[in-house]
């Protein structure tokens, strides 16, 4: 079989998708090599040797100041950072987004509102944020709410929407009440939705996050890129940037094999990216 239904074997695809970071990898061992040996001190493109060096020293060796791993210390408080605000943001997109998308009172009154909401740019208002909640951890937790909770919230208000309504009328015609249609009828449905939008709205709660770290912060992933950025230190920026990235990566693929097996009905159409 040829074309767009080609069946590809699991070590096919494991070796066509480890292709692109492979050339990648060679590209720019290739340019690394090529300026330091114009240039030995030059702090662009660090080696990959030194990279790694680097890497190994910040998650193995306690920092002379603090005593900490730096790479699992940043590490955590950027995942708990970020964890939290992603809870907060589910729990808020499936109580607007079931109310929005059932009720249509409630669609009147809060659809624009939420509509108008995710239209603002997070970043602008994040001096706000720092004035309001202070520079401690809950504005930047706050900048991840409302960076991702009013899209993830009209993300799943459609899905409600979505239901058919034929399935609604059969609970209506069988005594279903308000409550039991919610619980019965409408969260089954929208639980592998929850998990796609927690999907996309991982990539924009990244981008917050490390915005706010960069700006007031004193400890995390992003504080630590931008706190040696002063000092070109590409060799710790290069790594944090690339771990940065397989964490990202590792979390949207943990929820895509959550959403797998726990709603197998709803991916039974194929593949998912």
């Amino acid at each position: 079989m040829t074309g767009t239904r080609t069946k590809i074997s699991p070590w096919a695809r494991l070796g066509l998708g480890a292709l692109p970071f492979a050339l990648l990898i060679i590209a720019y061992a290739v340019g690394s090599r090529i300026r330091l040996s114009d240039n030995p001190a030059d702090k662009l493109l660090p080696s990959l040797d030194n990279i790694a060096q680097t890497f190994w020293r910040m998650a193995t060796v306690p920092d002379q100041r603090s005593g900490d791993l730096l790479l699992w210390t940043d590490t955590a408080l950027s995942l708990a950072r970020l964890g939290s605000g992603m809870l907060i943001s589910a729990l808020i997109a499936v109580s607007l987004g079931v109310m929005i998308g059932y009720l249509p009172r409630a669609r009147a009154m809060l659809a624009p509102f939420v509509a108008a909401i995710s239209l603002i740019p997070p970043i602008t208002i994040l001096p706000i944020l720092f004035i309001v909640f202070g520079l401690g951890e809950l504005s930047k937790i706050m900048l991840i709410v409302v960076g991702t909770a009013p899209v993830m919230t009209r993300s799943l208000a459609q899905a409600v929407m979505d239901i058919p309504d034929e399935q609604i009328i059969k609970a209506e015609t069988l005594g279903a009440n308000a409550l039991q249609m919610v619980f019965r009828v409408v969260l089954p449905q929208i639980w592998p939705k929850l998990f796609t939008a927690i999907r996309l709205g991982l990539v924009p709660a990244w981008i917050f996050l490390i915005s706010a770290e960069a700006i007031a912060s004193t400890g995390g992933l992003g504080y630590r890129i931008f706190l040696v950025r002063r000092y070109l230190a590409m060799d710790v920026i290069l790594p944090y940037v690339a771990w940065i990235t397989l964490l990202a990566y590792a979390l949207d693929r943990i929820f895509q094999a959550l959403s797998r097996r726990l709603f197998r009905w709803a991916h039974l159409e194929g593949e998912s990216l």
